[in-house]
């Protein structure tokens, strides 16, 4: 399917910092709960990833991720999911990380 440059432009992808991760709890599928900074203009906001493979909680904290942070937030067990943290998988179907090489301001816009 092929769509336009206006339609790709709705979906705000910004990346942010890790601030906190922990496992969450009640998740169907092992997961961290994590608290991102995507700066001011969006701030800070919580996601649940299925991250548990390749990261621990505690090597997330200070990395820097991209998440999608306009869809409507999704209850995932007893915990509300504010942004969509990206990923792609390994040959495994495992999640490995969206990241940029390089350090950027939080809240920059994928363009």
């Amino acid at each position: 399917m092929t769509i336009t440059y206006d339609d790709f432009a709705k979906v705000d992808v910004r990346v942010g910092t890790v601030r906190t991760a922990q496992p969450l709890a009640g998740a169907r599928k092992p997961a961290l709960k994590l608290e991102i900074d995507f700066g001011p203009e969006v701030g800070l906001k919580k996601s649940s990833a299925q991250l548990t493979v390749h990261y621990t909680a505690e090597s997330l904290v200070g990395r820097q991720v991209a998440a999608v942070v306009n869809f409507p937030p999704r209850q995932i067990g007893k915990f509300m999911s504010e942004v969509l943290t990206l990923g792609f998988p390994d040959g495994d179907g495992a999640v490995v990380l969206v990241v940029p090489d390089k350090p950027v301001p939080n809240g920059g816009k994928l363009f």
